[in-house]
């Protein structure tokens, strides 16, 4: 039965070695290994033995087993590169498959320009929570309870005391509350609203703009919006500030750019007026400043929220708000 093995051993190597393909390999593995292998017939014949032998004997062929199994994944290696040396040298000069690499979203995209901008002109970035206490989205910012300019945001309560923030304005109060004077931040970030069509989302992106310092005028609102549009779109672009209403600032204005599409001519975009409008700006209400413990005799501010899809749509020419929502990789693969 020893020299049975042993032989066994010797005729499987041969055929292993003079293997040229798997198919071949693979018969030889069922022939030797399989459940009617020659191995596996050695070892039930093993109980035929004198009992003292058989331990000898059945240790031997488990090591055979393992020595064909070894010798078998070395032949598929050896036939492996076989197969690739056939097949010639690589050609390094043949050009590659192209990987398509991702990009930002054109929101991403204007959002950190917007920040870029502002970083450039000295602005510090803010950031905080998108579920807000009802103090900070609305009373701390000049809306008490039951005040009437509440009926502007379209608001989702999480709980009565508890929105998710429908502007990112709560921030003016949170630095201010943690930052003496001089302030000067910007705040990018989500927000939520109960408003859905062409040109409005339930959720959207604003970045609001916060400066407070001693001697801060109107002509420093217009100045820094002013340089902000130039470097967003061309120094060509003109801006209007027409009166207007926000609880937290007085005086507050709403801000129009010329038409990026037809250059202030008149077109569909702009309902054939030339105008724009992008943003909602003012100097912040003294009510504000005092609720953060500022000395309103000495210091006074600015501040400005503008949408940044609203100005994405603009500097891309993008018809509908929803796009940015789509996932659509036809219209996200042109950015």
């Amino acid at each position: 039965m020893e020299k049975s093995i042993e032989q066994i051993h010797d005729d499987a190597l041969r055929e292993i070695e003079a293997a040229t393909d798997d198919e071949t390999l693979k018969q030889i593995a069922v022939r030797f290994l399989g459940r009617k292998g020659a191995v596996t017939g050695y070892l039930r014949s093993i109980s035929q033995l004198p009992p003292d032998q058989r331990p000898a004997a059945g240790k031997r062929a488990n090591e055979v087993k393992k020595l064909l199994e070894a010798a078998i994944e070395a032949a598929r290696g050896r036939i492996a590169q076989a197969a690739a040396r056939a097949g010639g040298d690589i050609d390094v000069s043949l050009p590659g498959r192209p990987a398509r690499a991702g990009s930002l979203h054109p929101v991403t995209r204007v959002n950190n320009e917007i920040c870029t901008i502002f970083s450039r002109l000295g602005f510090d970035i803010a950031e905080g929570p998108e579920i807000e206490s009802d103090y900070y989205n609305f009373e701390a910012l000049n809306f008490p309870p039951h005040h009437p300019a509440r009926d502007m945001q379209d608001t989702f309560f999480v709980s009565e005391a508890v929105v998710l923030r429908t502007h990112t304005s709560p921030l003016q109060v949170r630095v201010m509350e943690r930052t003496q004077p001089p302030v000067k931040v910007i705040a990018p970030g989500k927000v939520y609203r109960c408003d859905s069509d062409l040109t409005h989302s339930p959720v959207f992106h604003q970045v609001e703009g916060l400066l407070v310092d001693s001697n801060v005028s109107f002509g420093d609102l217009k100045g820094t919006l002013t340089t902000f549009i130039h470097q967003l779109f061309d120094k060509q672009i003109k801006l209007r500030f027409r009166p207007s209403f926000f609880p937290f600032t007085e005086p507050s204005a709403e801000v129009d750019i010329m038409c990026v599409i037809c250059r202030g001519r008149g077109c569909r975009v702009c309902s054939h007026t030339g105008w724009l409008e992008i943003l909602g700006s003012g100097m912040v209400h003294p009510a504000v400043l005092e609720n953060v413990s500022y000395d309103t005799s000495r210091y006074s501010g600015f501040a400005f929220g503008v949408g940044v899809e609203r100005l994405a749509m603009l500097k891309y020419g993008i018809d509908d708000i929803r796009r940015f929502f789509e996932n659509d990789m036809r219209f996200l693969s042109q950015f």
